[in-house]
């Protein structure tokens, strides 16, 4: 079942989350890694929201095993980040004119 993801990263700018997708080998607009369906980052009044949607639990699991030491690597407390799951009941992309 296909979930979303939403974490928000207090004390992180925009400029330090591009860093870490630069870090992380992502470019902007670019693909996704397998199992990821869909993922936007935006400002908040306290540092970013990040929210994903990705094909099972246990893909974005493996995914974010890989990332906590890119964002340590950027200065970001791992234990300060509010992660929140939700079942997705549908998701549209888009491709279709």
């Amino acid at each position: 079942m296909a979930i979303a993801v939403q974490i928000d990263v207090p004390g992180i700018t925009l400029e330090q989350y591009d860093e870490a997708i630069e870090f992380a080998g992502f470019l902007p607009g670019g693909p996704l890694p397998a199992g990821g369906l869909f993922h936007w980052v935006a400002k908040t009044d306290a540092g970013i929201r990040i929210v994903n949607v990705w094909a099972s639990h246990e893909e974005f699991d493996q995914f974010a095993e890989t990332q906590t030491a890119i964002l340590e690597e950027i200065g970001v407390d791992s234990a300060s980040l509010k992660v929140e799951f939700f079942e997705v009941h549908n998701h549209l992309s888009g491709g279709r004119s």
